[in-house]
């Protein structure tokens, strides 16, 4: 594997990084800043889950890998001889050393305590002693891996009510599921006719191998798979989507059901508040590092 690495103008990023992918035959790109670890550095903020502002930095660092020294040359000099290619600089056409990506991949994910006795737990970790219950899954099949706050606020939301619900939930809603993580937790819990739904088939895929892996029987599907009522209805997207599935998410929620929502910034809670106040009342359950989980009862 050959790395390539330029130094691009901001307002030539997207154009190099498209023609390294699309005509160059690049089986990556990424873009750093440049002037990283100096007084030039600058921090490009967005929000999450919406586009940075800005395509790069002032002085961006691309860096593209090609299969071979012969690919990333040649991509080099047809870059470097267009036109607008004046303020370009190759800085070098590096070998990069082999690594076991795999391997490399399996260090960054660790098992994360829900509560002291329910982890979530990577397939090629034992779970810990102390894990009474543990969801064991695969990162990055799709969003949920219980690493970021919105999904452990929710797992340990179910962990600390599942014992309230007696019978336990009869039926479950995890709208959105990605990896079915939030499904699977319920199931974990005694839930039972649990719906999972995403748009993205990808994910439904995913949330099948991954409840199968936990014995835990879901019905993942596309959303039309969501019908009638439940007594559970999570869902763990963003603030913007949630605001516009208001309606639908409450007309899905039984009366006395819960309702459990997250993605949500802190600053965006009175937005949501407003959404749901025709159907119910939403209350900020819990925070954590800038995220909210938000929460109602739908009147009996």
């Amino acid at each position: 594997m050959v790395e390539l690495q330029l130094r691009v103008p901001e307002s030539l990023v997207e154009t190099v990084s498209d023609a390294l992918i699309d005509q160059l035959s690049a089986l990556s790109v990424s873009v750093e800043d440049a002037d990283a670890d100096t007084a030039a550095e600058r921090a490009l903020y967005g929000e999450p889950g919406l586009p940075a502002p800005g395509p790069g930095w002032q002085r961006s660092l691309v860096k593209a890998l090609f299969d071979d020294a012969r690919q990333a040359t040649e991509a080099a000099a047809l870059l470097l001889a267009q036109p607008e290619a004046g303020s370009v600089t190759l800085l070098a056409v590096a070998e990069l050393p082999e690594q076991d990506w795999v391997r490399l991949t399996q260090s960054q994910f660790e098992p994360v305590a829900i509560t002291p006795d329910f982890w979530v737990v990577p397939s090629w970790h034992e779970p810990p002693a102390a894990a009474r219950r543990a969801i064991r899954l695969d990162p990055g099949l799709a969003f949920g891996t219980g690493t970021h706050p919105t999904t452990r606020m929710c797992l340990r939301w179910i962990a600390e009510h599942a014992t309230q619900a007696h019978p336990p939930w009869s039926r479950v809603l995890d709208y959105g599921c990605g990896s079915g993580i939030l499904a699977i937790g319920a199931g974990l819990f005694g839930a039972r006719a649990i719906d999972a739904v995403d748009i993205d088939p990808a994910a439904v895929e995913s949330a099948r191998a991954n409840a199968l892996a936990n014995g835990v029987a879901i019905n993942a599907a596309l959303p039309g798979a969501a019908q009638g009522v439940y007594a559970l209805v999570l869902a763990n997207i963003l603030a913007t989507p949630l605001k516009l599935l208001a309606p639908l998410l409450c007309a899905h929620l039984q009366p006395g059901g819960d309702l459990v929502l997250a993605g949500i910034l802190e600053r965006q809670a009175d937005e949501l508040k407003e959404a749901y106040a025709p159907w119910c009342r939403l209350e900020v359950a819990a925070s954590d590092e800038g995220w909210i989980l938000m929460t109602a009862q739908r009147a009996e």
